[in-house]
């Protein structure tokens, strides 16, 4: 009999740029991380709400966090990013592509072109920007690159008016498949978070007698899940231990695509 195989379960000394982390998934992920020691870069558009996000966490103690203003949609700016984390840090471990934003639009609406071409480029295009800039130092991680790519359970379904997110999120699905079997020689495990009805800055603009409303009728938890629940999912795939974890979509959305509709 094979010897039990004691597994890493600590991501300390770890580094990981977080995408969209001034709030929502992204800022309940960049605290989990730090709290678990991993050297954490904070990225959203607004420095002033990433700084506001990083000194929460100094707040806590804990000082191997920054923060840095990041148009996801700037490739330029993705490999500047990579680069400025790489000196400060001396590598990169992990990704977390959580950037995005809701923007409803009919097929009907004037600024359709508009919403599908940042839509893409933002939700779907940027995560392989960021992959591609991190490569080299991924695979020089110790215990293996880790890559978690933030889709949705709209990319397993639709609703109307929001075609744009929908293609996206079924494009990160995969994208995160593909990037799961070419990079698997390398060490690096690519997987998908599929969040459901979740407590966000997307989500944050429904009333909330809607959101009883839906949690009630499709999720068989009967609520909407909080963003640390989602961050706790995310930090399972980063675990060194994860290493056989690969091209996954997981949904994380209290049953709800379980359910009969």
């Amino acid at each position: 009999m094979e010897p039990y195989r004691e597994l890493n379960r600590s991501i300390k000394g770890k580094t990981a740029i977080i995408t969209g982390a001034a709030s929502g998934m992204g800022r309940a992920t960049a605290h989990l991380f730090a709290r678990e020691g991993a050297n954490v870069v904070v990225t959203d558009l607004d420095q002033s709400k990433v700084d506001t996000v990083v000194s929460e966490i100094n707040d806590a103690g804990i000082n191997h966090v920054v923060g840095w203003a990041l148009d996801v949609g700037d490739h330029d700016a993705i490999k500047d990013i990579v680069a400025k984390t790489a000196d400060k840090f001396g590598g990169v471990d992990i990704i977390v592509n959580n950037a995005g934003f809701a923007h409803l639009v009919s097929f009907e609406s004037e600024d359709y072109d508009v919403s599908w071409e940042r839509s893409i480029r933002v939700m779907l295009t940027s995560h392989q920007w960021m992959v591609r800039a991190a490569l080299p130092y991924l695979e020089k991680s110790s215990e293996g690159g880790r890559i978690v790519n933030v889709a949705s359970t709209e990319g397993f379904g639709a609703t109307p008016l929001n075609s744009p997110y929908v293609a996206a999120k079924h494009g990160v699905i995969g994208l995160t498949r593909a990037m799961a079997v070419e990079l698997a020689p390398k060490g690096i495990t690519a997987n998908a978070i599929c969040p459901g009805p979740i407590h966000t800055g997307i989500t944050e603009g429904i009333q909330d007698d809607h959101k009883t409303i839906f949690a009630k009728r499709r999720v068989p938890m009967r609520r909407y899940g909080f963003p640390e629940e989602v961050a706790n999912i995310t930090l399972s795939c980063v675990l060194p231990a994860a290493s056989y974890l690969n091209g996954q979509a997981i949904r994380v959305d209290g049953g709800q695509l379980s359910k009969n509709a």
